[in-house]
C-alpha cells in the first residue's frame, strides 16, 4: 500500500481534504506547544554555534545519550532529536526548539516543558552552555550567529533578501512560544481562526520580551513581531481574507498555492525552488522538476512555509508570542485554551472581535509590536483589552474543571500574564527597567539572570 504522503496531487480538493482531515471531536482535542531558546556559552555569552565544543551538536548528542532522544541526520550531521511523540528541532540560528506531543490538557504540557528543560540544562551546564527565552536576541549581530547545517535554511536565507530587509534577522536571531489547537469542523475552525487572528496582537502584547538589539534598547517592546513586518509581505501578516463570508479550507488553500515556494525535498537534499509557483508544480510545470507533480508531502512541507499570525494545517497555530521562561511557555497554551475550547467564551469573543474593522487589525498588528499594553484601541488601549481576554480565558479554563494532582485547575497557567496585565508592565519593559537601572547598561547582566 503506497504512502498517502508520497499520493501525487492532481487537484485542488485534495488538498482542502488535507486540511479538513485535521477535523476531530471534541473529545479527542489536543494542545501541542512549541518553544524556542537561545544557547549561549557561560563564560562569555556568545552564542552557541554548531561544531564548537558545547554547542549545538555536542547538546544534541547528550541529550540522546542521557535521556534516549533518538537523532534524526541530514547527511552528517544530527539536527534533530524525537521521543514519545515530541521532536527537538533547530531553528535556522542554532535556536532550539520543543516540539511537544499533542496532549489533553495545560498541566501535562507544563510537565513536558519542565522535564525538557530541565533535561537540556543537564546536558549543557557541564559543557559550560546555558539557554535563554527571549524573543530577540538581546546582544548577538547577525554575523556572531551561524547558520544550521541545514539545507532548507541555505535556500531561505539566499532568498529573504530579495524580498524583506529583516527576514535574516527572523532566521537567525528571533524566538517564539507556539500553542497549536484542534478543531470540530470548517465552521469551527473558521470562527477559532477569526478569534485568535484578532486577539494575536493582545497576545504579542501580554508575551512582550524583546527591547534590546546589538545590546541596546531598540524602542520596541516585542522587536519580534516587528520583524516579521518587513520579512516577506507574501506569506506573513493578518492575512484579511479570513474575516471574509468566504472564509474556509478552500479560501486558505487558494492562500497556499499563492504563496510563493521554497524548496522541493527529494532523497536526502533540498532542491531550491524559491519563489516558484505551487500552481505550476500541480501542472507539472516546475521548472526544476519538469514534468513531476507533487506529493501530499511536498504541500505539508509547503505548508510550513507561510509565517501569518496565526497558520492554519491540520489544527490552528498560534503565532503571536516571544519566547520567555517557563512559566510563561505553560501561560500561552493555557490562555488559547480558555478562549477557544470552551464554547461560551469562543462564541462570546467571536461577538467581541465581530465588528472590528481591517483597519483596526492593522492598526493592532503595527502598534503593539513598539506601544504594547499602551497601545491605543477605541478610546482604551490594549491593556483593556488583555485583561478582558484574561477573564475570558480564565472563566473557560474554570469550567473545564481540569485539575491537577494537587487540585488546581489550568487557570493558575493564566497568573503570570495577571500580572502583567494588572500591572500594565510588560517583560520587556522590566528588563528595560533593569537595564537602565541596577545593571547600569551592562547588558551581559541579563544572560546570568534570566538563564534557564
Amino acid at each position: 500500500m503506497a504512502n498517502n504522503k508520497q499520493i501525487p496531487i492532481e487537484n485542488k480538493q485534495q488538498l482542502i481534504d488535507y486540511i479538513a482531515a485535521g477535523c476531530k471531536p471534541r473529545s479527542a482535542w489536543k494542545v501541542g506547544t512549541e518553544h524556542e531558546k537561545f544557547g549561549f556559552h557561560r563564560a562569555n555569552h556568545q552564542p552557541l554555534h554548531y561544531h564548537e565544543p558545547g554547542g549545538i551538536k555536542d547538546i544534541l548528542n547528550g541529550l540522546a545519550a542521557q535521556f534516549d532522544w533518538q537523532p534524526e541526520y541530514e547527511g552528517e550531521h544530527v539536527v534533530a532529536l524525537k521521543r514519545d511523540g515530541c521532536s527537538i528541532t533547530l531553528e535556522p540560528g542554532g535556536q532550539l526548539e520543543l516540539s511537544g506531543a499533542p496532549l489533553a490538557d495545560v498541566h501535562q504540557t507544563c510537565s513536558e516543558t519542565g522535564q525538557h528543560l530541565k533535561e537540556v540544562k543537564a546536558v549543557a551546564e557541564p559543557m559550560g552552555s546555558a539557554f535563554l527565552g527571549m524573543g530577540f536576541h538581546p546582544q548577538a549581530t547577525r554575523e556572531d550567529i551561524e547558520f544550521m547545517p541545514k539545507g532548507r535554511y541555505a535556500i531561505m536565507s539566499e532568498y529573504m533578501p530579495k524580498v524583506g530587509s529583516l527576514g535574516l534577522d527572523m532566521m537567525k536571531r528571533t524566538c517564539t512560544i507556539q500553542a497549536n489547537l484542534d478543531f470540530d469542523s470548517e465552521a469551527d475552525m473558521v470562527k477559532k481562526f477569526r478569534v485568535s487572528l484578532a486577539l494575536q496582537p493582545i497576545a504579542t502584547a501580554l508575551f512582550a520580551n524583546s527591547p534590546f538589539t546589538d545590546g541596546q534598547g531598540n524602542g520596541f517592546v516585542s522587536y519580534r513581531s516587528h520583524i516579521w513586518t518587513d520579512t516577506d509581505a507574501d506569506r506573513c501578516g493578518i492575512i484579511p481574507f479570513v474575516f471574509e463570508s468566504n472564509m474556509g479550507f478552500e479560501r486558505y488553500v487558494d492562500y497556499m498555492l499563492d504563496v510563493p515556494m521554497y524548496f522541493v525535498y527529494r532523497e536526502g537534499r533540498y532542491i531550491n525552488a524559491a519563489g516558484l509557483s505551487f500552481r505550476d508544480f500541480m501542472r507539472g510545470q516546475l521548472s526544476v522538476l519538469p514534468g513531476e507533480l507533487p506529493t501530499m508531502k511536498d504541500w505539508e512541507d509547503h505548508l510550513t512555509t507561510a509565517f501569518p499570525e496565526v497558520r492554519l494545517k491540520k489544527f490552528l497555530e498560534m503565532r503571536g508570542a516571544d519566547g520567555g521562561p517557563w512559566r510563561r511557555i505553560c501561560a500561552l497554551p493555557a490562555l488559547w485554551i480558555g478562549l477557544l475550547y470552551d464554547q461560551t467564551q469562543l462564541d462570546l469573543a467571536s461577538d467581541w472581535v465581530s465588528d472590528w474593522t481591517t483597519a483596526e487589525h492593522e492598526h493592532l498588528r503595527n502598534h503593539v509590536p513598539r506601544l504594547g499594553l499602551d497601545t491605543p484601541f477605541r478610546g482604551a488601549t490594549v491593556r483593556e483589552l488583555a485583561l478582558q481576554m484574561l477573564a475570558q480565558a480564565r472563566a473557560g479554563l474554570e469550567q473545564r474543571a481540569i485539575r491537577s494532582p494537587c487540585g488546581k485547575d489550568e487557570s493558575i497557567y493564566l497568573e503570570p500574564l495577571q500580572i502583567i496585565a494588572d500591572t500594565d508592565v510588560t517583560p520587556a519593559e522590566r528588563k528595560l527597567g533593569k537595564y537602565h537601572g541596577v545593571w547600569n547598561k551592562n547588558i551581559e547582566q541579563l544572560f546570568d539572570t534570566y538563564a534557564f
